[in-house]
């Protein structure tokens, strides 16, 4: 029996009815032999026995008669082998009474009476005939709910109403609908009809899915007959409830091409007996430190603590009633058990620490908690209490719920309606998306919120003092995994037809994608109504959205299957594990500020009960949070007892003023823009910015001011509204919306003028806070000019900055705050190219945002920002701005590093942008300002240096032991020992250093790649005696290899020369010395001890290597020669003054060039301007090792303390430097293209290198005190680079004797060439006058000169006295 095929089994077929009458079930029978005949073309026609049409009380008695006519005629048929031939016989019939669907009808019981009833007939047919397979076809629900046309055939009056006890649900009718079909079928499955082979009986019902039809589908036979077939297409226990559409018609399939029966499916009841613990216990434990409630009863809802609640209330449908949250595995019976006592936002069994829910939660805080259900039954019985949640209920009926909650509150004698805090969750929606398809317009998301909108009304208008939860509906979609995986064991019928508009539904179909869009709406519309204002027009009333519901993950084993642990026997309601997360969930989402809240929770993770922040353990509102505001737990707010006079005793209220200098992010651009008005983003919306606003109060505006305003109402100096620097809203903050460092100083000066024109402020005794940041600019355009935004002028500009401050401003702590590392702005920026402007990155930061991924540019915008951050660092740990009790700054590094917060797609949050994807908000100022303060209070060596935006940043406290704000002295900080330096190298970050496009004919088009030959001419400066300690005390070294214009050794990470600069351009440059000894000393011609009088000879010999070198093409190679010769003229003019004039020094050095001109064809030869020796040797204070030594090697030293013998040396130093000044100018060496004579000053007005204790530093000059280290060397490479950068008539006259790796300029991208007369723009006329006046300098400017350089030194020597006694060391600034 069980391998009966239909294309060559059934012959013919009979069927009795009972209770239909012969037209409808011929009707059928017809539509069953039409479909089967597309199989067995021979089949014959249906038999169709007349019946009696007898009173339904008689119709076993008519079904037997029907069965005996249905045999006679099989018998008596001539086309049919009655022994041999399969016969599919269809037994109609349906119940008398609808009440098989009442729960409290025992169905077990009442199916054993209807198959006693039929029973007789089934033994007969049995009995009588072989081969047959018996459709048992209930028509119950057909016959109640359809209105067949007359004749069409029902004689019989449909089934009586049944009164059941209570009225059914929808969800009531699915689960005993599929009771009942379970129950025919495991009694089937095991009588005896199941153990024939040759003889088989299979339950075929007929159940709705959703509303049953009531058109034509209904009271067509033939749609019947077609569904009945598609039933025979499914094993027992997988049979659908039918839709009210006409579904298409099913074939078997290969893999079961039988009609099923028990025995070939495999067929297991799905009643089974219920398994494992009853309920799922899943407690914690709180271990809150504050418990307690406020200190008086607040009246208002946006201080309400935990603690404070009295009541609870819940409204909904099955999810918080607590449908099935406590039954066993397999008990779907008893899904209908409402065990509201485990309900999530509603339940109160046991305690916290075996179930889980709000209320426990809360009886946690306030034992006397009152409102909260226990146990089971339905929302009318006591134990429900204030959980008035419906089974079933969808938005339309919440208005009726909400009343009787508010009925059942105002009539308990338990609860002081007026004076106790109420918390009411409100969570509903399920069962509306479920039924969404069926009717678009009365579930659609306008009636849905204007649902909920009239249950909230009710609460707002008639419950004073509550709290009302509503938790947006859930993200429903998801339900579909756990239909869909056919590895987990659920009642899919159940689920189908509890909701059938999630699940019916193909992926990727519209009416899916149209499900998904209304879920989206429901949940847009809720927020839309709550975010209006509406519900918060009183203190005591508000309604918060809850939104983890919001996105929802199907939980997970960990196979990777959806986890039915999790869900009730019907893998639709939550079991007790289920609503112990939701209530986990909950309580977190109450806590988490507004805009701050999670949105989609993993319930995977166990339960972790988050305990009130300790400095804010409100629950959290609209008002009270904003996502902006912040409460201030501090309660000593107490000044000093008198006006501190030293900033490192200065406590928060001590402070009078605040102000603020910086650029577009402190002056507030975009702060409060809304998030799609790009144009906005240009208004400065100063009262919200971090450190200087002082719009609302800390209640919803945090910022600086704010905070400091708590503790001293009359703070004075923030900025409020919006407007320009220049405006009276802006008050102290001076900050300029584009600013870079350079312009810093002028905000410094427009500050410190209207603080001492202010009539309220008192300048000299109010203590003030001046917060700095600055840098984020200058980052911007780096690439533009990166000498003008090299580290080191930052480093200038910052300095000079704050020296105004520190020199002018009495009782002052300034803030300097790290910028925002331009990194994270273009992480932003370029992660969300349809929400950022993409399109005007140039505009907005070029620099930064046009970059492409994984480039050199990028990484040279990495090291320029490090060496800005490096810069501010080195400069405040310098101390040299703590030699007064009264001012102090203090680097408060919170920006130094980011956490960036990003989506679940990967992507940045730009919810913390304006629109411009580049400016914080206000979301972010918040933070900004929390951690500034955070910052102020932690003792130097321990502050946080790391933003994280999502982070909860509370505000921190002053203690009794430590109350001050901090600085280095109160914090016992010491700075940090500068490391060792290993070497003198520096770092290239050029990016440009590709040669000319072809070998250039002119001198003025030259490149540094272009360049194939170093030389250089001079004297023991240039050999580099000294360079390095020698192993004689006598004899000093000529470390050729480390000279500054033409030594080699290594490369420029770790030896610093003109030459290792120029192999970064070009490898294969030629001529550069190596070592110590002359055989590799290359193109180096300089001798020890040479003078102007050996040039001449230096360059004969200089063009008789070069001619003779195999390597060089004289003719084609670029060639780069740099002479430098004037020390040892100046340690010997005492000795013969004539002989060592400057005329004569000049006219030396002339006649070498001419030799250069005339021989050595494409040349570009530097000179370089004698240093001003008196000056060096004077600043060394006499603290030289070897100064005997040194006194013979330069003679004049012995008439240093002849101050006329000074004098005059002096003069002819100066006078030397003019003469020199002049060859850049001589026409002469114009008329060739190919060669060019430029003079390098960096040394006109060098002075001498000092160390933090003000006195030379003699770590830039060898043993001798005359010659210069290694360290010098690098120093004088580095400085004769930048002069080739530098335009003549621009280029620095000084060095700047600061150690940094990253001092070397790169060639402008606008201009990539060595600067010469003509390329600098000086037209020959222009020049013409510049030599005479240069060279012919009277006496007069010379010694002016003199007096200011002497005064100059004086000066900057009295500056670095003052600062702290620590040994030299190199800083560890980088700049370019």
């Amino acid at each position: 029996m069980w391998r009966l095929r239909l294309a060559r089994g059934l012959r013919l077929w009979g069927h009795p009815w009972g209770k239909q009458s012969e037209v409808t079930s011929c009707s059928v029978s017809l539509v069953l032999s039409d479909i089967i005949k597309h199989f067995n073309p021979a089949v014959l026609m249906p038999l169709c026995p007349p019946g009696k049409g007898v009173a339904p009380h008689h119709g076993a008695e008519d079904l037997w008669i029907q069965a005996e006519e249905l045999v006679r005629s099989l018998k008596e048929n001539p086309q049919l082998d009655f022994q041999h031939d399969w016969k599919l016989i269809n037994v109609f019939f349906s119940n008398a009474s609808r009440c098989y669907l009442c729960p409290s009808i025992q169905q077990e019981r009442h199916v054993k009476n209807d198959m006693e009833r039929l029973a007789r007939t089934l033994d007969y047919l049995q009995q009588e005939v072989p081969k047959a397979f018996v459709n048992l076809v209930d028509l119950s629900e057909v016959a109640a709910v359809s209105r067949w046309p007359q004749g069409a055939g029902l004689s019989s009056p449909a089934p009586e109403p049944c009164h059941c006890p209570e009225k059914i649900s929808k969800l009531t009718k699915v689960i005993m609908q599929w009771s009942y079909q379970e129950t025919w079928e495991s009694l089937l499955a095991s009588s005896r009809f199941s153990d024939q082979e040759s003889f088989a009986v299979v339950f075929q019902p007929f159940f709705y899915e959703m509303l049953p039809p009531s058109g034509p589908l209904a009271q067509d036979p033939a749609a019947l007959g077609l569904s009945l077939w598609n039933s025979m297409m499914e094993p027992p226990g997988h049979k659908p409830f039918h839709g009210a559409e006409r579904k298409p018609m099913k074939c078997p399939s290969q893999e079961s091409p039988y009609l099923f029966t028990y025995k070939n499916s495999n067929y297991k009841s799905r009643l089974l007996q219920p398994h494992g613990p009853s309920v799922w216990k899943e407690g914690t434990e709180i271990r809150c430190p504050d418990k307690d409630p406020s200190d008086m009863i607040p009246t208002s809802v946006h201080r309400l603590k935990p603690a404070d609640i009295k009541v609870i209330g819940a409204l909904g449908d099955s999810l918080t009633a607590g449908n099935g949250a406590g039954s066993r595995p397999g008990a779907i019976l008893d899904v209908l058990t409402q065990y509201r006592g485990l309900s999530w936002s509603g339940g109160g069994d046991q305690n916290i620490t075996t179930v889980t829910t709000l209320a426990n939660i809360l009886r946690e805080f306030n034992p006397s908690l009152k409102g909260f259900s226990v146990g089971t039954g339905k929302e009318t019985t006591s134990k429900a209490f204030l959980n008035q949640a419906v089974a079933g209920a969808t938005s339309e009926g919440l208005a009726v719920q909400a009343r009787r909650l508010v009925d059942l509150m105002k009539n308990d004698t338990r609860i002081h309606f007026q004076e106790d805090w109420k918390i009411i969750t409100l969570f509903i929606g399920g069962n509306d998306l479920c039924d969404s398809c069926t009717d678009p317009a009365h579930y659609s998301s306008h009636n849905f919120t204007e649902n909920i909108r009239k249950a909230l009304d009710i609460l707002h208008a008639e419950v004073p003092r509550a709290f009302v939860n509503l938790v947006k509906v859930l993200e429903i979609v998801n339900l579909r995994e756990l239909y869909l995986e056919n590895k987990v064991s659920c009642p899919r019928l159940i689920l189908r037809s509890l909701c059938p508009c999630v699940l019916k539904f193909d992926d990727n179909s519209t009416e899916l994608a149209s499900l998904i869009e209304i879920n989206k709406k429901y949940q847009e519309g809720t927020e839309e109504l709550i975010n209006s204002g509406r519900y918060d027009t009183r203190d005591d009333f508000t309604v918060v959205i809850q939104p983890f519901f919001e996105k929802v993950d199907m939980p997970k084993t960990s196979e990777g299957l959806p986890d039915s642990s999790f869900f009730a026997p019907d893998c639709f309601h939550f079991n007790s594990k289920a609503h112990a997360r939701a209530a986990s969930a909950l309580w977190k989402n109450m806590l988490q500020p507004v805009g701050q809240k999670t949105t989609r929770h993993n319930f995977e993770n166990k339960i972790d009960v988050t305990c009130p922040n300790e400095v804010w353990p409100f629950l959290s509102t609209y008002k009270n949070m904003q996502g902006h505001g912040t409460w201030l737990p501090c309660r000593d707010r107490r000044p000093s007892a008198s006006p501190p006079a030293s900033v490192h005793a200065l406590r928060p209220a001590d402070i009078q003023v605040v102000a603020a200098l910086g650029d577009s992010l402190t002056a507030g651009n975009g702060i409060g823009s809304k998030p799609d008005d790009l144009a906005d983003v240009t208004t400065q919306y100063r009262g919200l910015s971090y450190s200087s606003g002082g719009d609302g109060s800390l209640e919803n505006v945090t910022t600086l001011p704010n905070i400091l305003r708590e503790f001293n109402r009359n703070l004075t100096g923030y900025a409020v509204g919006t407007g320009d620097a220049d405006t009276n809203n802006a008050f102290f903050n001076q900050a300029i919306p584009g600013a870079k460092a350079e312009e810093l100083m002028r905000q410094v000066q427009s500050l410190v003028q209207r603080m001492k024109e202010d009539h309220r402020v008192n300048f000299h005794e109010d203590w003030k806070v001046i917060t700095v940041m600055i840098g984020a600019r200058d980052l911007c355009d780096h690439c533009t000019d990166s000498n003008r935004y090299s580290a080191a002028n930052f480093f200038d500009h910052l300095r000079n900055a704050l020296d105004v401050l520190h020199r002018e401003v009495p009782r002052a702590l300034v803030n300097l705050v790290d910028f925002m590392d331009p990194i994270v702005m273009r992480q932003v920026f370029l992660g969300n190219p349809n929400k950022c402007p993409v399109k005007q990155a140039s505009l907005l930061c070029n620099c930064v945002l046009s970059l492409r991924d994984n480039s050199q540019e990028l990484d040279r915008l990495e090291a320029f920002t490090r060496a800005y951050q490096d810069s501010m660092r080195q400069l405040v740990e310098s101390g040299r701005y703590d030699t007064r009790e009264d001012f102090s700054v203090v680097l408060q590094p919170f920006f130094f590093k980011i956490q960036l917060p990003t989506l679940e797609d990967g992507r940045p949050d730009t919810s913390f942008f304006a629109p411009d994807c580049i400016h914080p908000n206000q979301k972010f100022h918040s933070q900004l300002s929390r951690a500034l303060w955070a910052n102020m209070l932690e003792p130097l060596g321990r502050k946080t240096e790391t933003l994280d935006l999502t982070a909860d940043i509370p505000l921190a406290c002053p203690t009794q032991e430590e109350p001050f704000l901090r600085t280095p002295k109160n914090s016992n900080y010491t700075n940090p020992i500068k490391p060792t330096i290993e070497n003198w190298g520096s770092d290239f970050l050029c990016t440009e250093w590709t040669p000319s496009p072809s070998v250039p004919t002119t001198v003025h088009k030259l490149r540094p790649a272009d360049i194939k030959v170093v030389a250089a001419l001079g004297d023991s400066l240039t050999t580099a005696v000294g360079a390095r300690p020698g192993n004689s005390s006598h004899l000093l070294t000529s470390w050729r290899g480390l000279s500054w214009s033409i030594g080699g050794d290594g490369a420029l990470e770790t030896h610093t020369t003109l030459p290792n600069i120029l192999k970064k351009f070009n490898p294969s440059i030629l001529g550069f010395s190596t070592g110590v000894w002359a055989e590799t000393a290359g193109l180096n011609v300089a001798v020890e001890g040479a003078r102007a009088q050996d040039m001449p000879d230096q360059a004969r010999d200089l063009m008789e290597r070069m001619k003779h070198s195999p390597e060089i093409d004289l003719e084609k190679d670029w060639k780069l020669v740099t002479l430098f010769v004037g020390g040892s003229d100046l340690c010997h003019f005492c000795e013969n003054p004539e002989d060592h004039s400057a005329e004569k020094y000049f006219m030396h050095i002339h006649e070498a060039l001419d030799i250069l001109y005339k021989e050595l064809p494409r040349a570009f030869v530097n000179v370089v301007e004698v240093m001003e020796l008196a000056g060096l040797h004077q600043s060394q204070g006499g603290k030289c090792s070897m100064p005997l030594a040194a006194q013979s090697n330069c003679s004049c030293l012995k008439h240093f303390q002849n101050s006329l013998a000074t004098q005059e040396l002096k003069k002819v130093n100066w006078n030397l430097q003019s003469g020199i000044s002049r060859f850049s100018y001589l026409r002469q060496y114009m008329e060739r293209e190919d060669f060019a004579v430029v003079v390098q000053p960096f040394f006109r007005n060098t002075l001498g290198p000092l160390n933090e204790r003000g006195s030379m530093d003699l770590t830039f000059f060898s043993e001798d005190c005359i010659h210069f280290s290694e360290r010098g060397h690098a120093e004088m490479a580095i400085a004769l680079w930048n002069n080739m950068l530098e335009p003549v008539g621009h280029k620095t006259t000084s060095n700047n004797f600061t150690y940094s790796r990253a001092k070397l300029k790169c060639p402008s991208p606008d201009s990539p060439f060595f600067y010469t007369l003509q390329n600098s723009g000086l037209l020959p006329d222009q020049s013409a006058e510049a030599p005479h006046t240069l060279y012919w300098a009277v006496p007069t400017a010379a010694v002016g000169g003199l007096v200011v350089g002497i005064l100059t030194m004086t000066v900057w020597r009295a500056l670095r006295g003052h600062q702290r006694e620590d040994p030299p060391a190199g800083r560890s600034t980088t700049s370019f």
